[in-house]
C-alpha cells in the first residue's frame, strides 16, 4: 500500500534533454543529459567529482528543478504542482545520516508520531538493512533504546544501516543510495544489498 498522493511509477523514469547551471556559476554543471530508467531495474550513476552526478540526483529527488529539459515518471512531467507528490515516492539515503535522540523505532519510522509507529514494520525493515541483530543483541532496551547525541554511540555502519532502514520503512517506489554503503564491511554491504535487489523486484 503506498502512501496517499503518491505519484506511481510503473514504466520508467525519463530525463529528457536536461540543462542545469548553478547561479553564479561560469560552467554548466550538465548539458542535454537523456536517461530512461526502467521500473524495477537497478542503475548506478558513476563519474569523476564535479561530473554531474550529484545534480543528476537532485533534480531526480526533486530537490532542484532542471533550467531546460523534462523529468518525467511514466506520463506525468514532473513541475512545481506535483513535486510534493513525487518526493513522497522517493526513498533517499545519504551518506551522512541524521540520528535524532530518540528511540531506535523513532529514528527508523522518522517522522511518524510515536502512536503511529508500526513496531513489525520496522523490524522488517531493519532485517533487510541487516540491524537487527545488533538491536536485539547490543542494545539494552532493543527497539526502545534511546540513540542520538546522548544515547548509545554508534558506528558509521550503524548509522548507514539506521538510515538504510528508515528509507524503506515508508516503502517506497525508487530507492536512492548516494554512496550510503561507504562504512559497511564488504559482507554485510553484499548482504543489504542482495536484500535490496530482492525487494527491488517487486
Amino acid at each position: 500500500q503506498k502512501n496517499n498522493n503518491t505519484i506511481p511509477l510503473n514504466k520508467a523514469i525519463i530525463l529528457k534533454d536536461l540543462y542545469y547551471q548553478y547561479p553564479n556559476s561560469l560552467k554548466t554543471t550538465i548539458k542535454d543529459i537523456n536517461l530512461n530508467i526502467p521500473a524495477c531495474s537497478t542503475v548506478g550513476i558513476v563519474g569523476i567529482t564535479g561530473s554531474g552526478k550529484t545534480t543528476i540526483v537532485d533534480i531526480i529527488l526533486g530537490l532542484l528543478l532542471a533550467q531546460k529539459g523534462t523529468l518525467k515518471v511514466d506520463e506525468n512531467i514532473i513541475d512545481r504542482n506535483n513535486l510534493a507528490a513525487w518526493r513522497k515516492s522517493i526513498g533517499y539515503v545519504p551518506q551522512d545520516i541524521f540520528i535524532a535522540d530518540d528511540t531506535l523505532a523513532a529514528n527508523i519510522a522518522f517522522g511518524v508520531d510515536k502512536k503511529d509507529i508500526n513496531q513489525e514494520r520496522v523490524k522488517l525493515v531493519a532485517k533487510i538493512a541487516n540491524i537487527d541483530e545488533f538491536v536485539i543483541n547490543k542494545l539494552p532496551q532493543q527497539y526502545q533504546t534511546t540513540v542520538g547525541e546522548r544515547g548509545v554511540r554508534l558506528s558509521g555502519g550503524e548509522r548507514q544501516r539506521i538510515g538504510i532502514a528508515r528509507a524503506l520503512y515508508r516503502n517506497p517506489q525508487v530507492l536512492i543510495l548516494d554512496e550510503a554503503t561507504s562504512a559497511l564491511d564488504n559482507f554485510t554491504e553484499q548482504s543489504v544489498m542482495k536484500e535490496i535487489h530482492k525487494i527491488g523486484r517487486n
